[in-house]
């Protein structure tokens, strides 16, 4: 059977998909009126939106619930959030290192990747270069964008151990977390 489509990167085309589809749909005034109405869930609510604050599909609706939410210590809801965020990474980490791998080892191969790979070789130590992804991916991590993107690029460009990875998630995370709540304070 033919496809209709056909896609070189299926995974990563779908990760940008359900990003771009969950800001349309979290977008929405009532969708956030009903993020306002979970704060009586407290710290298991804290908990719960920092695991789907990782999530791109879902990162909205944790952003929401982070801002609305009221808890007695935003320290402390950081860093529950941030447990719960960083417990999603590692899931994040097991799924992209087993099934993500070989598109990325195909887009190692494109041209622009190949030409990037060489201007940045030549340009920065090795040393370097590994403090700049892992200061990006770190960033990404912390902000609201999709942890997927910063998880990937330490999944597929690093050998990156899943301890580190943890380490690097809860402390990102958990600031990310912080700053959400003292905007909605």
């Amino acid at each position: 059977m033919k496809r209709l489509f056909t896609f070189r990167y299926p995974k990563l085309f779908l990760l940008v998909l359900f990003s771009i589809i969950s800001y349309v749909i979290f977008s929405d005034a009532s969708v956030q009126s009903s993020v306002a109405g979970l704060n009586n869930l407290s710290y298991l609510g804290i908990f719960i939106a920092g695991l789907l604050f990782s999530f791109g599909f879902s990162t909205p609706f944790a952003v929401g619930f982070f801002i609305v939410a009221q808890p007695e210590n935003i320290f402390f809801a950081a860093i529950i959030g941030g447990a719960g965020a960083m417990l999603s990474d590692l899931t994040i980490f097991k799924i992209i290192k087993f099934s993500f791998m070989d598109e990325f080892k195909r887009l190692e191969k494109t041209p622009l990747i190949k030409e990037f790979n060489i201007i940045f070789k030549h340009e920065f130590s090795t040393r370097i270069k590994l403090y700049l992804l892992y200061a990006v991916a770190g960033l990404v991590i912390a902000s609201p964008l999709p942890d997927e993107i910063g998880v990937s690029m330490l999944a597929g460009l690093t050998k990156i151990k899943p301890l580190m990875l943890a380490i690097i998630s809860f402390i990102m995370n958990a600031f990310g977390i912080l700053v959400m709540l003292l905007i909605g304070s």
